[in-house]
């Protein structure tokens, strides 16, 4: 099973972005997605971003990452 975080992308070099999970960067491949810009969110799995989400869904899904979190 995959569990997917949303992460946003703070700088592109060729097809390799640096991507920031809340203060944790990697780096992931965007050769599978168009158009991929900085401040974008992405989803990732095995180093490649797979999926592009708009920024209020990303939020909402790590407003609720963050919830349960907290709760533990």
């Amino acid at each position: 099973m995959c569990v997917a975080v949303p992460a946003e992308v703070l700088e592109i070099e060729g097809s390799i972005a640096t991507i920031d999970y809340g203060g944790v960067k990697r780096k992931a491949n965007i050769d599978f997605l168009e158009d991929v810009k900085v401040g974008d969110y992405v989803v990732v799995h095995v180093g490649f971003a797979i999926q592009k989400l708009d920024r209020e869904d990303a939020q909402e899904t790590l407003a609720l990452w963050k919830k349960i979190l907290d709760e533990e």
